[in-house]
């Protein structure tokens, strides 16, 4: 599994989606994960939408494998149906 993360700074759910995706990605051989600073990388918002095809009003915006979860309380909905982190 693969799982990219658009984040921008100062963000605190940006944050701890990095930080589960990181203690995921130590704790399974078949996960990894990619972070990506809109900031940094010049993404907007509306470039966001055209990826998503849909309104984005916050960050952070998840995926994995190229599907959308959506922010931080799904992603970590996601990982406790997917993954067993929390069992």
């Amino acid at each position: 599994m693969f799982a990219v993360i658009f984040g921008r700074p100062g963000c605190p759910y940006c944050v701890r989606a990095k930080e589960l995706a990181e203690k995921l990605s130590s704790e399974h051989d078949d996960f990894n994960f990619r972070y990506i600073d809109i900031h940094a990388e010049g993404i907007t918002k509306a470039d966001l939408e055209k990826t998503v095809g849909k309104p984005v009003e916050t960050v952070p915006q998840i995926f994995v494998d190229q599907k959308q979860i959506g922010g931080y309380t799904y992603f970590e909905a996601w990982t406790r149906e997917n993954m067993n982190l929390f069992a």
